[in-house]
């Protein structure tokens, strides 16, 4: 019986960690989304307003839209505590521990 209780405490704790993992995983999923948008649209905006060629106007956009992802990547590996690379195999040590 103790025994059985112990499984089920285990099993509760490990949907916790995987439900607290996909919270994280949501928010920066949120955050790349929200920054490349918001990015994009302040890049096209200082595009349309300071170029007339149409080239440096999609340059504009595209190193603004970089830069609102790797904002959002930067605050992501902080979200999961490292950078994203080394998630997968911090994953599998805690596992198998």
């Amino acid at each position: 019986m103790a025994s059985e209780s112990s499984n089920g405490a285990e099993k509760g704790r490990e949907s916790s960690i995987l439900e607290q993992e996909r919270q994280k995983w949501d928010a920066c999923y949120d955050l790349a989304i929200r920054r490349f948008v918001y990015s994009s649209a302040v890049g096209s905006f200082a595009g349309l307003l300071l170029f007339r060629s149409p080239v440096t106007r999609w340059s504009t956009i595209a190193f603004a839209a970089g830069m609102g992802l790797g904002s959002a990547y930067t605050d992501c590996s902080h979200i999961l505590q490292g950078p994203i690379s080394n998630l997968t195999d911090a994953s599998k040590t805690s596992a198998s521990s």
